[in-house]
């Protein structure tokens, strides 16, 4: 299967879910070429960015998975080719 790059945005506005977050980012590393988190302390939730290297159903999976957590929102954009 075809890869595709992309950025994904994670939006965690429950903390108490930040280590299903971590574990499920750690277990999709071979497809996240770069991270980035910023605790936003004011608003009371954490953003994470990532840059993703692989399948649309590697990538697919790991966004359901990330979505399907409460209080975690997920948007993806991906390359056509």
């Amino acid at each position: 299967m075809e890869k595709r790059i992309g950025v994904v945005a994670i939006l965690v506005e429950d903390k108490k879910n930040i280590d299903d977050v971590n574990k499920l980012l750690s277990c999709y590393g071979d497809s996240i070429v770069g991270r980035m988190g910023i605790p936003y302390k004011e608003k009371q939730c954490n953003i994470i960015s990532l840059i993703v290297d692989g399948t649309t159903d590697e990538i697919g999976s790991l966004t359901g998975k990330l979505g399907r957590l409460e209080g975690v929102t997920v948007k993806s954009a991906l390359t056509k080719k």
